[in-house]
């Protein structure tokens, strides 16, 4: 099928290469002309572990372009995919001014055919409706600029275009560091609409990946494809990432507990897990959620929640644990660092999350603001940010190029970031290198055992 995805983040990248791996003739449009001239060499903008190898592959048999010509992507695609970011507002809103652009642009460039076109943005509750707005608003805006005075026949074709394309909610549920394994490997495809013809050329666009085709287990049954309106399938995407949400929040609330009455959480995290009606995924206690979505979208269905009268107080809460919960590692410090001020500090990891190079709304950021508000030496070293240009965009801290230049001279060490690499770093050398070899585990990640023998005085989260 011909597939156009417009915006090439995280997700939209990663949806056209991965659709083109499958065999679609996919084109990724992008207004930023240096990025699209990246991808045009095989490259990707963004660490994505597998992601540049399906580039490459697609680039190679030709399923896949780059072009930074909307009017082209859009004559390509008979489907065509927003995927453009919608970051949040200071409101807690999201900021949908690239969507409404790019739904604009598209109604400015129908050309005739019938088109589908596809939320994956997350966008706010009722955006399937406002998207075809916007795009007959388009649509008209051509319109006006088309029709001379006394009007022409081109006056009658334009209303057909209207006719001919139907918006679909398609929400994503990748996780960055894994969202390649995700595309093909899906727990479930959601397909909000109310059109026959779009959910059926998108069931045929996803079908390979629906009958596991490109799936780590072909033997698995087929993929389940949920079908609903507009506006539950927009809400799914929401609830689902403010669940999970509350989920990590509620363990770091037993862990705090756990810390008190001197209980081990990751005991207790194992134990109610094996409960199949709870399970044992995103309880693993630490200091906090970060990322570009979980803070966006239960910020964005607060917001939501808000606007129609209705206070969500759970989800707000959540909000407010996970804020305290960030300051956790700092607590840890001071009960045994005692006053901070004039001592170095070595954050183990940058990334909100491992096998990522997305800071946005990462714990050490707020970690490395308040350290230095309290007079610490901040250094740090993640196995991406130290290897690329990001590390001149943060301020406040000295990035190392090893885990070894890192512990030298530091008072304690923090594990922000539970990096595979971590679990094999030389501790007993790195203890040795160290002011005071002290260990706050932020993410419950070491083998405390091993970290004693090591020479480290080690401090978990809830242990």
């Amino acid at each position: 099928m011909r597939v156009c995805v417009i915006g090439t983040g995280y997700v939209g990248l990663v949806t056209g290469a991965c659709l083109a791996h499958i065999g679609h003739d996919v084109i990724c449009i992008d207004n930023n002309e240096e990025k699209v001239k990246l991808m045009k060499s095989g490259q990707s903008p963004i660490f994505e572990p597998g992601l540049s190898e399906i580039m490459q592959s697609a680039i190679n048999t030709g399923n896949i372009l780059f072009s930074s010509d909307l009017a082209a992507g859009v004559a390509h695609g008979e489907i065509l995919f927003i995927a453009v970011g919608t970051p949040p507002l200071p409101t807690g809103e999201s900021d949908t001014r690239y969507v409404e652009a790019v739904a604009r642009g598209i109604g400015e460039n129908l050309n005739g055919g019938y088109k589908v076109i596809v939320n994956k943005s997350t966008v706010p509750i009722g955006s399937g409706d406002w998207v075809r707005m916007i795009v007959l608003d388009g649509i008209a805006e051509r319109q006006k600029t088309l029709i001379p005075a006394g009007g022409t026949a081109v006056e009658e074709k334009l209303p057909e275009i209207a006719a001919q394309f139907d918006v679909v909610s398609n929400p994503e549920f990748l996780r960055e560091g894994s969202a390649v394994y995700d595309t093909f490997n899906p727990d479930r495809i959601v397909l909000g609409g109310n059109s026959q013809q779009a959910v059926g050329m998108m069931k045929e666009l996803y079908a390979p990946i629906v009958e596991r085709k490109f799936a780590a287990d072909q033997s698995l049954p087929p993929v389940p494809v949920l079908v609903t309106d507009l506006s539950s399938a927009e809400m799914i995407k929401y609830a689902a990432n403010a669940f999970l949400a509350t989920k990590i929040s509620f363990i770091n609330e037993v862990a705090n507990i756990c810390d008190r009455v001197g209980a081990d959480v990751t005991q207790v995290a194992k134990g109610i897990g094996l409960d199949s009606r709870i399970g044992n995924k995103f309880l693993q206690a630490g200091i906090g959620w970060g990322g570009s979505c979980f803070p966006k979208d239960v910020s964005a269905l607060i917001h939501t929640a808000d606007d129609y009268g209705y206070e969500a107080q759970l989800m707000k809460a959540a909000v407010s644990v996970n804020e305290r919960q960030r300051l956790i590692a700092l607590e840890k410090l001071q009960q045994v660092l005692k006053i901070l001020k004039g001592k170095t500090v070595g954050l183990l990891g940058l990334t909100f999350k491992p096998d990522t190079d997305d800071l946005r709304d990462a714990p050490a950021l707020n970690l490395i603001e308040q350290l230095n508000r309290l007079g610490a030496k901040v250094k740090a070293y993640d196995p991406i940010v130290s290897q690329t240009g990001l590390r001149h965009g943060l301020s406040g801290v000295l990035v190392e190029t090893d885990a070894e230049r890192l512990a030298d001279g530091c008072d304690a060490l923090v594990l922000v970031t539970e990096w595979q690499q971590f679990s094999t770093l030389d501790y007993a050398k790195m203890a040795k290198l160290m002011s005071h070899a002290v260990m706050i585990d932020g993410r419950n990640f070491l083998d405390p055992e091993r970290m004693v023998r090591a020479g480290f005085q080690y401090v978990g989260v809830g242990r």
